[in-house]
């Protein structure tokens, strides 16, 4: 018998003729694993970056990602775009969020875009990596790939459709949270639960928490403003008011991804209720489907990406592309991205991939 067996049983003397005794068994403690997550726990991690640095970012563009005809990434449009944030002012990226597609790309795909990202931008770029997941086992191995790579930051959604609790939410949070620099991100439209203020103060508690990308409203960004915490204002349509009336730090926008002139200059240049207005017709028109529908459209005929779609998603209708040349040409072409005259394209332009 093994000594790990005898150190749980007791076995009283048997003589002959008496009853053998009962052996009485003892439950062993349960294995408690540590999360060491080796590549984030060294100091000489490539790009390490401290939450301090990621709480001064103002505006974040959640950057698309184009397709090759084949559906592969387009690389050298993927750079042009980031070298246009660049050149504009965005002083940071989200990389496979949802304006991005990270949930249509494999996580090899994710991680590779975020380790290309970092390598060719990184040293004027902050590249923070959308690797969430509602399994938590996928966060963290997704996490730890993102920051050996070198991202700057990571974006944490709640787990979504196979909801959890709110024991369940942090603890969640927490496994990944000792990684890096981390932003929360709250979007009840997507994910169908609310990331409650308790949860955030929680997180808090952690050096690594830069602060909340959050959906919910300007009441919520105040709350968390009001209270020390960083907060970015998550749509679009809010985010000047979120900037200069209820303190928020700046905005993860998909605006930007078009006009990132005008929406450095709602983040730095002061309240300005009349550029805000100027804008609103293209949010609007934006949003009027889900993203990234008419970002990707939007782009497509401004000539910087190819008309590849990935399905589900499919370009908007020749109506509202229309639509979307009139608003271009009353904010100016001069301030959207690219070098083309902007086009309404007609629907054969658009390849719509299954399989790729």
């Amino acid at each position: 018998m093994s000594s790990s067996v005898i150190g749980r049983c007791h076995f009283g003397v048997e003589a002959a003729g008496t009853k053998r005794r009962t052996a009485v068994w003892r439950s062993p403690r349960a294995a408690v694993i540590p999360s060491f997550h080796l590549p984030m726990r060294s100091y000489e991690v490539k790009n390490r970056t401290f939450a301090e640095d990621i709480k001064a970012l103002r505006l974040i563009t959640a950057i698309k990602t184009p397709y090759l005809p084949d559906g592969r990434f387009d690389l050298e449009a993927y750079d042009a775009l980031v070298n246009l944030q660049i050149e504009n002012g965005a002083e940071g990226v989200i990389v496979g969020g949802t304006t991005g597609e990270g949930q249509l790309m494999s996580w090899d795909e994710h991680i590779m875009l975020i380790g290309h990202t970092v390598n060719c931008f990184g040293g004027s770029i902050k590249v923070i990596g959308n690797t969430g997941s509602n399994s938590t086992r996928e966060a963290i191995h997704a996490t730890e790939q993102g920051f050996a790579v070198g991202m700057h930051a990571a974006l944490h959604i709640n787990p979504y459709y196979g909801k959890t609790s709110i024991e369940g939410m942090i603890s969640h949070f927490e496994s990944v949270l000792p990684m890096g620099p981390t932003i929360i991100y709250n979007v009840p439209s997507r994910t169908g639960q609310d990331i409650p203020p308790r949860i955030i103060q929680t997180l808090a508690e952690s050096p690594n928490l830069a602060g909340v990308k959050e959906c919910v409203g300007n009441d919520r960004v105040k709350q968390y403003t009001s209270n020390g915490l960083v907060v970015w204002s998550g749509n679009d349509d809010e985010c000047h008011d979120s900037r200069w009336d209820h303190g928020a730090a700046g905005v993860i926008s998909v605006t930007s991804n078009l006009v990132p002139g005008l929406m450095h200059e709602l983040m730095f240049g002061g309240k300005n209720p009349a550029l805000n207005s100027k804008v609103m017709p293209l949010v609007e028109w934006l949003f009027h489907e889900p993203n990234p529908i008419a970002l990707n459209t939007a782009l497509a005929q401004l000539g910087v990406v190819r008309p590849v779609f990935r399905l589900p998603y499919v370009p908007l209708t020749r109506a509202k592309r229309e639509v979307f040349v009139k608003i271009v040409k009353e904010i100016g072409r001069e301030n959207f991205i690219g070098e083309r005259d902007v086009q309404v394209l007609d629907d054969d332009d658009f390849v719509l991939l299954g399989r790729y």
